[in-house]
């Protein structure tokens, strides 16, 4: 958006229309969604000012008048009452609904997929089918995502890992490496004083995604990342708590990590960095007491990063012997 002072920054549809026929009030509510607009109250509806908002909804007040009704179409700045940041929310929370529509129908479909290695060409053309309908409804959305939703980068890296798999990719490929190529030459982006929790990602990113991963810590509440940027554990972050559960149980989730061996390392940091015992794993004291020492020796947190790495890599070793092959 233009903060400037000579431009609002909001463009409002003010409409009225007719109660029949019926349909066409449904038609106009479709046409509001389709260009993403979001409602602030009953027949008020809000977009960026852009040029390109402008057109679309000078276009359905066009619509609107020609079906019998009336609309006015204003630049607003909204003083008092609502605030920029609520109206910025209401988008994202638009957005959001979308986007983990499609993760979940992707995750449904990619456990589908797993589950039959060796599926037929009739198979494979129905999960094609099926694919090319999810990416469609994901190119609807990313013009209207216009303040990028977290779960944005979620709904594209799932449909893009579906293709390399639809494609051909080597069975023998590890799925976590399938995953992870789409996640390389990015800088991760996380909370500073950084500990249990932000320390186990870290590693998990440069074990299994991205060995010269470059990482960023920041003191704010909120982020908004640079391109390229990928945020982790902390507010709005795609990888971050999930329910119940710490950013390093939902980073595995996602990328399809093997959780054989990393299960283990997941229930421990969960049972530190919650402080809740869900899993009441004998080993999450002494980690904990080496993760507090390891803060307490290595004031800077790419320091207890690096430092943090050989404690999960031995941990890792630890655990891959607890594993019948």
């Amino acid at each position: 958006m233009d903060n400037s002072p000579d431009k609002p920054e909001w463009l409002l549809l003010i409409h009225q229309i007719p109660p029949k026929p019926g349909y066409f009030r449904v038609k106009i509510w479709r046409r509001l969604q389709q260009i993403g607009a979001v409602a602030v109250k009953q027949s008020v509806y809000v977009m960026p000012n852009t040029s390109s908002a402008h057109e679309d909804l000078s276009w359905t007040l066009k619509e609107i008048i020609e079906g019998g009704g009336e609309a006015s179409l204003c630049e607003a700045r909204f003083l008092e009452g609502l605030t920029d940041e609520q109206i910025v929310a209401i988008f994202k929370a638009a957005r959001q609904a979308d986007f983990e529509k499609i993760i979940q129908e992707a995750g449904a479909m990619q456990k589908e997929i797993d589950a039959k290695p060796a599926y037929t060409g009739e198979a494979a053309a129905r999960f094609k089918s099926q694919l090319a309908r999810l990416q469609g409804r994901l190119d609807q959305v990313l013009p209207i995502d216009f303040f990028p939703a977290p779960e944005r980068s979620m709904a594209e890296m799932a449909l893009e890992n579906i293709g390399s798999q639809l494609k051909g990719a080597p069975e023998s490929e590890p799925a976590a490496a399938a995953r992870a190529k789409q996640l390389k030459g990015r800088t991760w982006v996380t909370r500073d004083n950084v500990f249990v929790d932000r320390i186990a990602c870290a590693w998990l990113i440069r074990r299994f995604v991205d060995p010269g991963a470059e990482f960023k810590f920041i003191r704010l509440k909120k982020y908004t990342p640079l391109t390229g940027e990928i945020r982790f554990d902390m507010f709005e972050a795609e990888f971050t708590h999930t329910g119940d559960m710490c950013s390093f149980e939902v980073m595995v989730e996602r990328l399809g990590l093997d959780r054989r061996m990393l299960t283990p390392l997941a229930e421990i940091v969960h049972d530190i960095d919650l402080k809740d015992d869900k899993f009441g794993r004998p080993e999450a004291a002494g980690v904990k007491a080496l993760v507090e020492g390891l803060a307490a020796s290595h004031p800077t947190d790419i320091d207890r990063i690096e430092r943090g790495a050989g404690m999960f890599d031995d941990l890792l070793e630890y655990f891959k012997r607890q594993v019948k092959p």
